[in-house]
């Protein structure tokens, strides 16, 4: 049984990692997976247990996916009322380096807020304002990347493996943010320093009327909706430090007020007119597939966990590295090449550290920037391939090796200071 279930869960992986190859969407083979998964161990495995690991699994599991289905549909209503354009029509500047400078550190901090992938998607929409050289604005885009999971990696909220491991009980908001700030904005500042020293000049752009874009593409209570909904957004880890409540509850105590703000909005509208507003339009517009996709996955790693797979390959990797230290450095580059998520749900499963020991931070970091060392190595990058159409090859050339440098000097920081 243990056999079939590892060969099974490799042939998963294998899948998803290759995802952009096959042209397979990742959510089948993580549902098919954790689903035949459980079978096996239910017609194989002592099934009388069976109903009660289940539920078990499922209510941890449901606490993340509950976060995810508040924190999505949050931010799909701010963009629905163009929030955001309140900071990004206030970027004007045509200097190659300050844009570059200004780029970086709003999406850093956008991404802490927000998520990685929502950021990244906002700023490649300004920069194909600010840009209108395709080449040019390449180097931006890959960038973005780098300073997108770099910002999500000290937040609680910012990255969905941090959001795992906050939920799970392994990291507390206040000790994330304090221990994985610094290690993370040096793993922007080294590929971005880099960067800006090839950088002279302006950049190419059209002129832009700011003034008469603010008028036409002004959404009644845009501002209202930006500063609620980010500020629902950083209530929740303040929601559960003074409650001892699972933070998925106030996650949807937050979406419950920016709905209701929503609808006090646009009262006056008829109901076609408000649809595009509306938190049910939003709930249809967010990624329902990567709410599946973590369901296969945590369904997947939580049998791996309970047939004790996961207790045996811990101890194997304690035998052959013996450092914690090189574990979670080797984890996060491993998570440019297939997903952190299913890795960082292992390390819960196999790894018993206390709240806040040094390594689950450090495992927050390196899970959540070892992805820009390639660009399928994380949420952001892939939307921003297909969005941008970069080539997997460029991005090799020009970031990796940047994105590289940046990771392991946040890695050292961690290791010497920390």
């Amino acid at each position: 049984m243990t056999v079939a279930l590892v060969a099974l869960f490799v042939v998963a992986y294998a899948a998803i990692a290759c995802e952009h190859l096959t042209k397979v969407n990742k959510t089948v083979p993580a549902l098919m997976a954790g689903v035949i998964m459980w079978a096996i161990w239910a017609l194989f495995g002592e099934a009388e247990h069976i109903s009660e690991e289940l539920e078990h699994h499922l209510y941890d599991i449901s606490q993340i996916l509950f976060f995810l289905l508040g924190a999505m549909t949050i931010v799909e209503l701010v963009d629905a009322h163009q929030g955001f354009k309140i900071i990004t029509n206030r970027i004007r500047t045509l200097n190659a380096r300050l844009l570059m400078l200004i780029v970086c550190f709003v999406t850093f901090f956008f991404s802490a807020a927000l998520d990685n992938l929502t950021t990244s998607i906002v700023m490649v929409s300004l920069l194909r304002r600010l840009i209108h050289d395709d080449q040019q604005r390449l180097i931006y885009v890959g960038m973005v990347v780098v300073a997108a999971n770099a910002g999500g990696a000290w937040s609680p909220i910012g990255d969905v493996t941090t959001t795992m491991l906050w939920i799970g009980g392994q990291i507390s908001a206040a000790a994330i943010i304090q221990t994985a700030f610094i290690p993370s904005l040096i793993c922007m500042l080294i590929p971005m320093g880099l960067v800006m020293l090839k950088l002279q000049g302006n950049v190419t752009r059209q002129p832009y009327d700011y003034e008469q874009a603010n008028v036409a593409e002004h959404v009644h209570g845009s501002s209202r909706m930006f500063f609620t909904g980010v500020g629902m957004l950083l209530f929740v880890p303040i929601f559960k430090t003074v409650t001892h409540l699972p933070p998925f509850l106030g996650m949807l105590l937050g979406l419950a007020v920016v709905w209701l703000l929503s609808e006090m909005i646009h009262i006056d509208k008829t109901e076609e007119e408000k649809k595009p507003y509306t938190a049910i339009h939003a709930l249809s517009r967010i990624d329902t597939s990567a709410i599946l996709f973590f369901l296969g996955i945590l369904l997947a790693v939580s049998t791996l966990q309970g047939t004790g797979v996961l207790a045996g390959l811990a101890s194997a990797m304690d035998r052959s590295i013996g450092n914690y230290d090189l574990i979670a450095v080797a984890l996060g580059l491993l998570s440019a090449i297939v997903d952190n998520v299913p890795l960082v749900a292992a390390a819960q499963k196999m790894y018993h550290f206390p709240m806040d020991d040094d390594f689950w931070p450090f495992m927050a970091y390196t899970a959540g920037t070892g992805g820009s060392c390639l660009i399928i190595g994380s949420a952001a990058g892939v939307a921003l391939m297909g969005m941008e159409k970069i080539n997997f090859f460029w991005y090799l050339k020009n970031i990796s090796g940047l994105a590289l440098l940046g990771y392991l000097g946040g890695a050292v920081y961690f290791m010497l200071v920390l």
